[in-house]
């Protein structure tokens, strides 16, 4: 078991099956090249890989802004769903609660749709807490 950038083509591509899983919507085709386009705006790709595949993966970002300060935002935070349940998705936010401190970033965040019961407790587990409301609109 390992935990590591997905900076190569070829990483990057690894991710997608756990990913999809989260985001139904991406297409393979245009996964890299997704990717890429965020990663020139600060996103960054993390898995947990167990015999040569992806576990678990994560995309993140470090921001900097007045309410906060200096935090790292989790955009997508997934585990393979048939190898939950494995402590991988616990290793896997550890590993960006570590790298959020070595960055020197004063919080760590995400936002989970309101669905995702299963998701949440497993946030809570990990001590997080529920400090806003999110709120959007489409354009």
């Amino acid at each position: 078991m390992s935990i590591q950038l997905g900076e190569s083509d070829f990483q990057i591509l690894k991710c997608f099956p756990v990913m999809s899983q989260l985001r139904p919507h991406l297409e393979q085709a245009k996964f890299v090249e997704q990717v890429r386009y965020q990663m020139k705006e600060g996103y960054k790709l993390v898995f947990l890989e167990v015999e040569q595949q992806a576990a678990a993966v994560a995309g993140f970002r470090i921001y900097t802004c007045l309410a906060s300060g200096k935090f790292l935002y989790i955009d997508d935070l997934v585990v393979d769903e048939l190898k939950r349940s494995q402590s991988y998705g616990q290793q896997l936010f550890q590993w960006l609660i570590e790298y959020a401190i070595n960055h020197e970033c004063k919080h760590l965040s995400l936002d989970s749709g309101v669905q995702r019961f299963a998701a949440h407790r497993f946030y809570l587990m990990q001590r997080m807490s529920i400090t806003s409301h999110h709120f959007g609109i489409e354009l």
